[in-house]
C-alpha cells in the first residue's frame, strides 16, 4: 500500500465524515517525503471527486433528516436489491414469482436442490439473522445446514414464498431505524446476508431458464 493510502486509512471514521475537498488535498500536499506523480494525481482525482459526491449525498440528505447515514443507506440499497428492487440482477422476489408448487420440487438428478429448498433456506437463516437483530434468543438448531433444505414440503410454497419477503421486509425496517452505532455491530452480517441472498437467487434462476419457466423480459435474457 502507497504512502498516501496508509496515511488515509489512518483516519478514524468521524475525521473521514468530516473530511472536505479542500482539507482532503491540504492532508495530501502535507505528508512528510510525499512525491506526486501523475499516475497519483488520477488517483487522487478520483477520490476527491468520490468525497465530493459522497459530501454532497450527506449535505443534502441531512437536511431531510437527522439520523441519516451513508453508511445505513449503502446497506438497504444492497439488501433491496437482492430482495424485491431489480437492478444489476433479479431480485429474489421476481424470481420466486409464478411458480407452481410442482415446479418448486423440481430436482435433478444428481441431487442438487429443488427451487423451493433454496428459497426455504434462504427463509431459514434470514429470519434466523432478524431475531439476532431484534436481541430475540436463537432457536435451536442442530447446526446441520441441510436440514434448512430439506425441512421445506410442496404443501408449503405458497407460505415459504410469502416468509421470504416478510423476513427481509422486517430487516429493511429495522436497519432504516438502527442507529449508527447498532450499525456498527452488523456491517458484516448485513453485507453477508445480501451476498447470500444474490448467490441463491442466481440458482433459482438458473433452473428456470434451464427448464423453461422464466421470462426473459424479466431479466438475466
Amino acid at each position: 500500500m502507497g504512502r498516501v493510502s496508509q496515511e488515509f486509512f489512518k483516519f478514524k471514521k468521524q475525521q473521514l465524515a468530516a473530511l472536505t475537498p479542500k482539507t482532503f488535498l491540504t492532508f495530501i500536499f502535507t505528508i512528510p517525503g510525499q512525491t506526486i506523480s501523475v499516475m497519483k494525481l488520477k488517483f487522487l482525482g478520483t477520490l476527491l471527486c468520490c468525497l465530493s459526491f459522497m459530501t454532497g449525498c450527506d449535505k443534502s440528505k441531512s437536511t431531510e433528516s437527522g439520523n441519516y447515514s451513508l453508511t445505513k443507506e449503502i446497506l438497504l440499497q444492497q439488501l433491496k436489491t437482492t430482495h424485491s428492487k431489480k437492478e444489476w440482477y433479479v431480485p429474489v422476489n421476481d424470481a420466486l414469482e409464478g411458480l407452481t408448487s410442482e415446479q418448486a420440487m423440481w430436482r435433478d438428478s444428481s441431487g442438487n436442490h429443488s427451487i423451493g429448498q433454496l428459497a426455504y433456506h434462504l427463509y431459514f437463516w434470514n429470519a434466523r439473522q432478524l431475531a439476532k437483530l431484534k436481541g430475540h434468543p436463537e432457536e435451536v438448531f442442530s447446526g446441520n445446514n441441510e436440514e434448512t433444505f430439506t425441512t421445506f414440503n410442496q404443501v408449503d410454497w405458497e407460505k415459504t414464498v410469502k416468509q421470504v419477503d416478510r423476513v427481509l421486509i422486517e430487516m429493511e425496517k429495522i436497519i432504516s431505524e438502527a442507529s449508527e452505532e447498532k450499525l456498527e455491530g452488523w456491517y458484516p452480517t448485513l453485507a453477508n446476508i445480501s451476498t447470500h441472498n444474490g448467490y441463491h437467487t442466481g440458482q433459482i434462476i438458473y433452473i428456470r431458464k434451464m427448464k423453461g419457466w422464466w421470462d426473459p423480459e424479466k431479466g438475466v435474457k
